[in-house]
């Protein structure tokens, strides 16, 4: 019995509350379901937008160099073995509407997929019951191109037109144009237009005609067409069916179209340029391989260069000399405008792959006006300063002369042009090898790896290494320096950066640090100044043949350098406007007789510097120089003993240097015969006068090159000679020597050739070694003498009792 209150559920309350239920849940469920393909949707979107690759194409890429103007003057073939350009940015016009009126006519209107043109392309297959025409645009042919080894299937071309679709929104028609036309494939090797443009017609795209263009757009449909005598005609139909095409299009006029189709077919590629083919490796190995490298070349002269280069090396390799470098360098830019890093097509087996220009090789002389600035700034020495130039030996350091010759004592200006090793040493000895060598390293020399101890005195010699590049860059560095003096009145007239490395990259100078100014740089503008100014004379001492002279309708300032051996020949001229720096030589090192600067080097010098404008000179540098008289015979400042003297234009800094201390007082009797002094003779029987007075051993050599020189007049004999007046000097051997000891044929020991230089020839001199007697000597004091291994002890006495005495060292021979 129920409750009261209790009653029973009727069954439509039962019906009715269980359709609220479902009614609640639908809804959830609904939702549910328009969330998951809500998701859906953005997934497909995610992966859509993702599906096609950031960077649709990684095939390696042929390095390519061009001029200034981008014309092209090189390029390497890719690595793998593709003649392929980097991307093709600007698609001639020629081309494009011939591409697009061949594979694409509504490419301009479609979303990347043309559904028209796949419907008339599926009604072709099924009426040829085979697959003559696949519908695709040119957009799903830069996917397909993309995605290289797929098959041709039908799912592989829906991926494609889904791909296309995307690329589209990626890539304006022009982007996608240029990507077609920068992979397609042209026949043989050769991908994209720019490699077909020169491989076929020997030109760039921008270039061609329309016959040209349309031959290349029907190309890649067919590339296997354009090999030579295969299908060729076949090839010339389908161009000409497009010109035709293209005529009734409106694109080209009749007259257009005559002749276009009467152009003829290529035939087999063309051997792409191969001018500054060094530089386009060098640029390869500093990091610019598969790119498009414009440099600061200029075409025509590179063509002229190598030109010269190519005809001297036919002169040179009668000789047996393979290899010649040049590089010709704008000097107010540091542009390179000509760059030949070996003989252009030279033979491999002579190493012509070698980029000499930027091998290190010994420098010979070619750093010598370097030195001789310096010593200017330094104010050690004034352009002709009277420099030792007798036999030297500096801690076993023995310098010698080219010729092995002597002059005693030479002007400083006439040693460099002459390239005279051992004033050169002298040179170095007072500047200080290692402050020479900061200074070198400061310049740009790069290739001073070792420290300067391990040089030393052989620095100025070519006991380093340098590279022609850096050689030539210095040398304009040099000439712009003193180009920019006059622009910036005041005490800071230095450009920062004037010395600096040359440039082979077209780009913009950073004018950030072009300006700043200092008041002083590595070398002094006048200084540079009476350096170039000592190198215009055109009259050098041939190594092998004597003074050659050379012409040249222009100023310029030059120098040789060879180095031991006849390994290495240089020639670096300068102008206002350009540097040229020449080398020649064997690449593997092998020196050849004749294989010197001035016999080798110069002549290309001087015929490459005939191809460049300009003709103007350097302006001097008046705020850093100052008018001085100069001894006519010393070339040191005059001074009251100096008999002759003229006024010349000096580095300031020279005026703190040696006034003149070759001319001497001297007392001579009154038939000026002997030298007196007051010792041994009154004032009323002096004759009093200057005269120019050399050590004895720059007098020795000194006076056989000059037939006016007068030596002194020895002293009479009841005048003792003073201690601070020698008459005499060893020539050889000198001080602590080691000698060795030669031998005969039949393997005795030899005899040592001992020499020495007297002011008076004429007097007997006695030889002693270790106390013992071993000869005299008279007019030519060379003494042949035996001597045993071991340390000894030379004294020479002459007539007069004056003497000297050195120890030396004699060694067994072999």
């Amino acid at each position: 019995m129920k409750k009261e209150g209790a009653s029973a559920e009727s069954p439509p309350g039962v019906v009715s509350r269980w359709i609220s239920t479902r009614s609640d849940v639908a809804p959830s469920r609904r939702a549910r379901r328009s969330v998951r393909w809500f998701a859906g949707i953005v997934v497909l979107g995610i992966g859509y937008y993702f599906s096609l690759p950031a960077q649709l194409f990684r095939d390696p890429y042929s390095t390519v160099l061009e001029d200034g103007k981008g014309e092209l003057l090189s390029a390497s073939i890719a690595p793998d073995g593709q003649w392929r350009f980097p991307d093709c940015r600007d698609v001639p016009d020629k081309f494009a509407w011939a591409l697009v009126t061949y594979e694409d006519q509504r490419f301009y209107d479609h979303p990347g997929v043309d559904v028209l043109a796949l419907f008339r392309a599926f009604k072709q297959d099924v009426a040829a019951r085979r697959i003559v025409s696949g519908g695709s645009t040119l957009s799903m042919q830069v996917i397909r191109l993309s995605r290289k080894g797929k098959a041709r299937t039908a799912w592989e071309k829906v991926i494609e037109m889904l791909l296309a679709t995307r690329l589209e929104w990626r890539y304006s028609k022009e982007e996608i144009l240029s990507l077609y036309a920068s992979h397609a494939p042209f026949g043989g090797n050769v991908v994209g237009l720019d490699a077909a443009c020169w491989r076929y017609f020997g030109r760039p795209s921008n270039q061609l005609s329309w016959g040209e263009s349309a031959l290349l757009a029907v190309l890649p449909n067919a590339p296997s067409m354009i090999h030579p005598g295969k299908n060729r005609d076949v090839l010339k139909l389908k161009r000409n069916r497009l010109l035709t095409r293209m005529n009734a299009a409106g694109l080209i006029d009749d007259e257009t179209m005559r002749l276009s189709s009467a152009e003829t077919i290529p035939d087999a590629p063309q051997a792409l340029p191969r001018m500054a083919h060094h530089l386009m490796v060098r640029s390869e190995q500093d990091g610019h391989s598969g790119t498009v490298v414009k440099s600061t070349i200029q075409r025509e002269l590179q063509l002229q260069v190598e030109a010269v280069v190519k005809d001297h090396h036919q002169r040179l390799r009668g000789a047996e000399i393979h290899n010649l470098a040049a590089l010709v360098l704008d000097v107010e830019s540091g542009n390179t405008l000509a760059y030949v890093g070996n003989v252009p097509g030279g033979v491999g087996s002579h190493e012509s792959e070698v980029d000499v220009i930027t091998a290190p090789r010994s420098t010979g002389s070619i750093l010598k006006p370097f030195l001789y600035a310096a010593m200017l700034d330094d104010g050690q020495i004034l352009p002709r300063t009277l420099l030792p130039d007798v036999p030297t030996m500096i801690n076993g350091f023995v310098p010698r002369n080219f010729t092995r010759q002597y002059d005693g004592a030479v002007p400083a200006n006439e040693a460099l042009v002459r390239s005279l090793n051992v004033p050169a040493v002298h040179l170095l000895r007072s500047y200080r090898y290692e402050k020479f060598y900061n200074l070198l390293r400061g310049m740009g020399m790069h290739s001073l790896n070792q420290p300067a101890d391990h040089y030393g005195l052989s620095l100025i010699l070519g006991g380093a290494e340098g590279t022609l590049w850096d050689i030539a860059g210095m040398y304009a560095s040099m000439a712009r320096t003193l180009n920019h003096f006059d622009d910036a009145p005041g005490s800071n007239r230095y450009l920062s950066n004037d010395f600096r490395a040359p440039r082979y990259l077209e780009n913009p100078v950073n004018d950030s640090t072009t300006h700043v100014l200092s008041p002083s740089s590595y070398l002094s503008a006048a200084s540079i100044y009476q350096t170039f100014d000592a190198l215009t004379e055109l009259s050098r001492p041939a190594e092998e043949s004597g003074w050659r002279n050379f012409s040249s309708s222009r100023k310029i300032a030059w120098k040789t350098g060879t180095s031991f051996g006849f390994r290495d020949g240089w020639a670096v001229g300068v102008t206002p406007t350009h540097v040229v720096a020449i080398w020649v030589g064997n690449a593997d090192g092998e020196g050849r007789p004749g294989l010197t600067g001035t016999d080798a080097a110069a002549p290309v010098m001087f015929d490459v510097f005939a191809l460049l404008n300009g003709h103007s000179w350097f302006e001097r540098p008046g705020a850093e120089m100052q008018q001085v008289k100069v001894c006519s015979q010393s070339g040191q400042r005059s001074n009251d003993f100096c008999p002759s003297a003229y006024n010349a234009w000096v580095v300031k800094a020279g005026l703190a240097s040696k006034s003149c201390n070759y001319h001497k007082r001297i007392h001579l009797s009154l038939d000026q015969r002997y030298r007196l002094h007051n010792s041994c003779a009154s004032e009323h029987d002096i004759d009093s006068r200057t005269w120019f007075v050399l050590p004895p051993l720059e007098e020795h050599f000194y006076r056989n090159r000059h037939i006016s020189f007068k030596p002194l007049p020895p002293f009479r004999r009841d005048c003792a000679v003073p201690d601070n007046q020698p008459v005499m000097s060893l020539i050889y051997p000198k001080a602590n020597t080691k000698l060795l000891i030669p031998r005969e044929l039949d393997g005795r020991p030899g005899q040592v050739v001992f020499e020495l230089a007297h002011r008076n020839p004429e007097v007997a001199v006695y030889w002693h070694i270790d106390g013992f007697y071993v000869g005299a000597t008279k007019s030519k004091h060379v003494l042949p003498v035996n001597t045993a291994a071991g340390r000894h002890r030379l004294t020479l006495v002459d007539e007069n009792g004056a003497s000297v005495q050195v120890d030396f060292e004699a060694l067994p021979g072999m």
